[in-house]
């Protein structure tokens, strides 16, 4: 039991067969959400039935923004396509595009078309705000808005697929370079879910079951890392992929603060400073509710 409000949420057996590039993503272990975020994520697979549906999620680097769209893919059966929006440089281009092969221009499509036509697929559209050029999301409008279908002069006309869910994901805000403000007539289309940090009851749970450290180890990782994300004069940013990496060093003999060193660009000093000012003792481990979380 992980206290009031927080409950294991199943997987169900991964079943169905597409082509190798349209697989069905494999399960992750332990990995918590807000419950209010499952149970929209139920309403999102149940809307999906009926047409298809957008949904953006924002939120901090590194806090399971992918991972939860691959987990809804995974516990739904559906098929996955993940697209890296930041490469795109001209519109059309998700499509297909025209190469040259012994003299002779030819159409190649891309992985695309086939995501959009497959019925119940999850079309992951990575980075949303980070295109090459902000006129390359142009042809995604038609797919995203409630006509669903698109004309291209080479693959004629294309329309979305029964059941298909598209999630948008973006990280946001001056700090992050290359991306930007999401057109308001695009972000229009959208269902939006937040994401942020793990409450640090939560986090430390996760630690404790994916890197297999103590729950007194994972709790100081946690509130170190808690410590520099809270650090008014320079913020660190420290991700759950990154308190993960660190556990995982500590499980393998490494000290707490070598392995924030190794793992993040913060000097010793820093380290031994922030750890001076914890004064958490290993051998105590305080023990609280989840807040609301369960794992998805």
């Amino acid at each position: 039991m992980f206290g009031p409000g927080c409950r294991v949420y199943g997987i169900g057996a991964v079943m169905g067969s597409y082509e190798a590039d349209l697989a069905i993503p494999r399960p992750e272990e332990h990995f918590f959400l807000p419950s209010d975020v499952i149970d929209n994520l139920a309403r999102i697979d149940k809307l999906s039935t009926r047409h298809p549906v957008n949904v953006l999620v924002v939120g901090r680097q590194g806090c399971g923004k992918s991972t939860m769209v691959r987990q809804f893919a995974s516990r739904n059966n559906r098929p996955l396509a993940t697209f890296q929006i930041g490469i795109l440089s001209e519109p059309g281009q998700l499509f297909g595009e025209h190469r040259l092969k012994e003299g002779e221009t030819f159409y190649q499509q891309f992985l695309f078309p086939q995501a959009i036509q497959t019925p119940g697929c999850v079309i992951h559209l990575e980075e949303i705000n980070r295109p090459e050029h902000p006129k390359a999301l142009n042809m995604l409008f038609s797919v995203l808005s409630e006509d669903r279908s698109v004309w291209t002069d080479e693959l004629g006309f294309l329309k979305v697929a029964d059941g298909v869910v598209f999630f948008a994901t973006l990280n946001e805000g001056e700090e992050f370079i290359g991306t930007e403000m999401l057109d308001a007539a695009l972000r229009d289309r959208f269902y939006v879910t937040m994401l942020d940090y793990l409450p640090p009851e939560v986090e430390t749970k996760v630690l404790h079951l994916k890197a297999g450290v103590d729950e007194a180890e994972a709790l100081t990782v946690v509130n170190l890392a808690n410590k520099l994300r809270g650090n008014y004069q320079e913020p660190i940013v420290v991700s759950t992929r990154h308190t993960l990496m660190i556990a995982e060093m500590v499980a393998v003999g490494a000290s707490v603060r070598d392995a924030f060193m190794n793992s993040l660009q913060v000097s010793r000093d820093v380290i031994e400073s922030v750890l001076l000012s914890l004064h958490v003792e290993l051998e105590m481990v305080e023990k609280r509710h989840l807040n609301g979380y369960r794992i998805y």
